[in-house]
Parts: structure tokens; sequence; C-alpha cells
């Protein structure tokens, strides 16, 4: 009786050991760096920070005995804040991995904190070329979108119907200076003409003199290389000038589900735009929609949706390898393929970008739609290999020629 009483007191004693030792483990602590006040919160923002905490819950809330925590930082769209935000979450709050990163200055700007450190860095919001290219790294993952893509599948798209005569309104940074190169390569190589482009600061209240020259120029299209808040200025000022009464075509080169609500369809309706995900695409899509509504009030954008699939992609990396050392977690998420409500069939190739099926929208009139958020009419999926800019035409040094 004494040795079962024994052995049963030593079991009790060795589930206590183990239970507190899973409680003196350090939290697991993910980092995101977003814009919580300015032109992006709408698109990443604390819709952003929701999905990150969904996935951490739908993954079982702990992984490797320790508690998963997310952190996040508003970076006010300053790359310095940006760069000093990743620094103190990597040095001084022991964040293991930054998701996120919304508008490319910023995300260059921590991107070199975190290769510098070694540490995994995944951008959801951000859409510069430049982070799977010349600032590529080996720990750095470029999930939802980028320039090449959506140039890609709109220019192409609105150049084959006939749109091939452009002008550019293009916000002066990375991103909106590599959307306009970039679209305008796939317009000229499609038989188009550039007839030229004018460039206005970051977070514009008045675009009257940048539209003015736009509707001289008599392009057929007029394409927004800015994002958020000035894309959706620029698309509500543009019908008060009269510009597509006029004939010409405004084409929003990267535009959200949430900018489009912005505007509202009267106003919206018949633009083309790039996206990597709509709530409405599927069963996974409005399922994972539903619940993150539940939350925000809200309808996902695809950089949010992307960061829930993200986070949920490294999460189950780091329990495959069993550690946190991002060599091995990297090695895992480059060799396991992405399905889930993001992307079928997705993966990361060597210089870091996340390959996976684009869609081509067009803006439903408000005839066509049902209520809130039922925006878009599918034209075309892209796949991934197509949407993409092909790996050898990369610049990333990882990259084996």
């Amino acid at each position: 009786m004494r040795r079962v009483l024994a052995g049963v007191l030593a079991c009790v004693f060795a589930i206590s050991a183990n239970a507190s030792l899973a409680q003196d483990k350090p939290p697991l602590k993910l980092g995101g760096i977003l814009d919580m006040s300015s032109l992006y919160a709408d698109i990443t923002g604390t819709g952003s920070e929701t999905a990150a905490k969904m996935a951490a819950e739908d993954f079982g809330g702990t992984v490797l005995g320790r508690k998963i925590e997310i952190v996040v930082g508003d970076h006010l769209n300053k790359a310095d804040l940006a760069a000093n935000i990743a620094r103190d979450m990597i040095d001084n709050q022991g964040v293991e991995m930054i998701f996120d990163v919304a508008a490319s200055a910023t995300a260059l700007a921590a991107g070199e904190i975190a290769k510098a450190r070694g540490k995994i860095i995944m951008f959801n919001g951000p859409g510069s070329i430049r982070l799977s290219n010349e600032a590529c790294g080996a720990y750095t993952v470029h999930y939802v979108f980028d320039t090449f893509a959506q140039a890609n599948v709109t220019g192409l798209a609105a150049v084959k119907s006939g749109l091939d005569t452009w002008f550019f309104l293009t916000a002066d940074y990375a991103f909106g200076q590599d959307l306009e190169k970039d679209t305008s390569n796939v317009v000229v190589k499609s038989g188009g003409k550039v007839l030229g482009s004018v460039r206005h600061p970051i977070n514009t209240s008045d675009f009257s003199s940048f539209l003015l020259q736009a509707q001289a120029s008599k392009a057929k299209v007029i394409g927004l290389a800015n994002a958020g808040g000035d894309t959706i200025n620029a698309i509500k000022q543009g019908a008060e000038f009269g510009i597509t009464k006029g004939g010409q075509k405004i084409s929003p080169l990267l535009a959200f589900v949430t900018d489009i609500d912005s505007v509202g369809l009267e106003t919206a309706q018949g633009l083309l735009l790039a996206e990597a995900f709509y709530w409405d695409l599927n069963d996974d899509t409005r399922a994972f929609s539903k619940r993150f509504m539940e939350r925000t009030k809200r309808v996902p954008t695809s950089a949010q949706a992307g960061v829930y699939s993200s986070v949920m992609h490294y999460l189950q990396a780091v329990k495959a390898a069993g550690t946190t050392d991002a060599a091995a977690v990297m090695k895992v998420m480059k060799e396991t393929p992405i399905n889930d409500m993001f992307a079928k069939n997705g993966r990361i190739r060597e210089d870091g970008r996340m390959v996976h099926d684009m869609y081509l929208f067009e803006v439903k009139k408000p005839s066509e739609s049902k209520g809130r958020w039922d925006d878009y009419k599918l034209l075309a999926t892209v796949p991934g290999d197509q949407a993409f800019q092909p790996l050898s035409e990369s610049r990333c040094p990882l990259v084996k020629k």
C-alpha cells in the first residue's frame, strides 16, 4: 500500500513539476508593427492585431510549452520609428517574429533591423517589390501582395481591354514609385503608352492640382499608385472633377475592400482592381470573415487575412521544428505548402516571396450589391506563377542564378 501511495505521489509531483516548468517558460512573443492611427489604419491597424490574436487562439494558445503573446506598436508611418520599434521589440521585449509592418518605407527600415538580428519578419501590409528583391533576407517573407503582382494583374487586364494610354498619380515614396514603375513596364510591354506622371506627398488631402494634370493628359487611364486614405481621396475628388464622366477611367493600383466601402459604390462602380483575398470568395473565406466580423464589425482586408495565415504558418513551423531558432523555423516554412482560407498550395520561395493566386475584380454597381461589403465581381483568377515576378528576374542576392 505504501509503495502504491508513493507511486501516486511521485506521479502527482512529476505532473506538478512539469506544469510549473511550463509556467516558468517565457512567453513566445510575436510583434506587430502597425499603422494604428494614420492613412493605413483600416487596412492593417487593430484588424491585423485581431487577426494575429485569432491565429494564436486557434492554434491553441501555446507552442512548445510557451504561451503565445501578441504585442503591437504604432509606427505612425515613420520609417525611423518603425526601426526603433523593431529594435525595442527584439532587443528588449524578446520578440521572436515580427509581422505586418504596413507601408513600404517602414517595412524596409524594420526589415533591416530584423535582418541584422537574425529574426524572422513577415510582411503583410507593405507592397514594395524591393522587399523580395534588393532588400530580401534569409528570414524575410513577403506574404500578401507586391507592386509587381498588382501591376501585372490590373495593368495587363486594362491594356487588353483597350485602355492603353496611362497617366500616373504616384505617392512619393518607395511603394508608390515601385508601383508606378512596375505598372508602366506592364503597360508598355503590352503595347500601351505612358503619357506622364505626377508625384504627390503621402497623406495628401487636396488632389486638385494633380488631378488637373492627369485630366489634361487625355490619358484613357489615370493610374493611382498610392494606397489607403490617398487612394480614397483621389477617387472621391476625381469624381467631383467629373473625370470618369469625361471618359477617363480611374484605376486604383492598390485598393482594399475597406477603401471601396469608404468611397461608396456610387463613385467606385466599375473600378478594376487586383486583390490577394476577398471575404466572399468561397466557404473558407466566408467562415473566417464571419468570425473576424464578430470581433471587429468589419470584413478583413487581404492584409489582415494574410496576418492570420502567416502567423498560423509560423506557429505550425515552430511546432514542427521543435524550436524558435529562425533558421530551423524558416526551413520548415519554406518546405511546407500553405493551404488555408488565404491560399491554396501557396509556397515561400528562396527570395522570400510567398507565391499564391491573385484575383482581378470589378467593383459592383449599387444595383448589383446585396448589402454593405458586397462590393466585388470576380473577373479572373491569376495563378501565382503568372501574377508574381518570376524567380529568373529576381534581384535578391539569395537566389542562385
